[in-house]
């Protein structure tokens, strides 16, 4: 019988342990959704080039959504430590997969939406707003 006790005593304090952790979790996602969407950027070139820098990092492209006016180079810079890539949703451009440190460089004439995502990781996307 003193057994048994220990034994149900042992269960209860894993099953509570085990509703401690999945609460904490669920206030940490809880904390993640409530945080404010991030505004699209408009991109200020890096100099007087025209040129404006993503970084790749975190499984995300950063900034996500940027608005350019035609002319402008974006370059892709992978600053992860796995491979990543570029791809245009509509095939008008495409990267090589890009190791920690490298780059792609893409220079925008037309105007547009070109939405983007990495290659090797579908759910990496990003948006470059091309407009006068």
């Amino acid at each position: 019988m003193i057994q048994r006790h220990r034994l149900m005593k042992r269960l209860l304090s894993l099953a509570l342990a085990g509703l401690a952790c999945a609460m904490l979790g669920s206030a940490a996602r809880a904390e993640e959704a409530a945080a404010p969407a991030a505004t699209p950027a408009v991109a200020a070139p890096a100099d007087a080039t025209n040129q404006v820098i993503v970084k790749i990092e975190n499984f995300t492209f950063n900034p996500a959504e940027l608005t350019i006016k035609p002319g402008t180079t974006v370059t892709f810079e992978n600053a992860d430590d796995i491979p990543h890539s570029v791809v245009d949703k509509d095939k008008k451009f495409k990267s090589k997969p890009l190791d920690t440190g490298d780059k792609f460089t893409m220079t925008f004439t037309d105007t547009g939406e070109f939405s983007y995502f990495c290659g090797f990781h579908p759910h990496m996307v990003g948006k470059v707003i091309v407009k006068n």
